[in-house]
């Protein structure tokens, strides 16, 4: 766990805790209880960790996605799930009210 860790620069706890939200995500196990990750769940932490802190889904959101994704051809994985205007729409009413709540912060 802890190369994969490192390799994907994510928290092992992080990682634990995918694993219980994401039944996509299911490393083998030795008998002494460490986790063996393929190739492919890798590959599924990275994508999890681009949906959640890159394009911003939810947990919920991102695990429909993922399970919408592995029905579908490869070829239909690569379409966005927002247009890159909505999403910088929405990065951009956070950042207000990142604002408006620092302003009332100092009330």
């Amino acid at each position: 766990m802890g190369e994969v860790s490192r390799l994907t620069e994510t928290e092992a706890y992080v990682l634990r805790f995918w694993e219980t939200k994401f039944p996509q995500l299911k490393p083998n196990k030795t008998r002494s209880g460490h986790r063996l990750y393929r190739r492919q769940d890798v590959r599924t932490i990275l994508e999890i960790k681009n949906l959640l802190y890159r394009q911003g889904f939810t947990i919920a959101g991102a695990k429909q996605k993922l399970s919408g994704e592995s029905r579908k051809p490869s070829a239909a994985s690569a379409v966005p799930a927002h247009g890159g205007k909505e999403l910088a729409d929405l990065r951009a009413v956070k950042r207000e009210l990142q604002g408006i709540l620092t302003f009332l912060s100092r009330e």
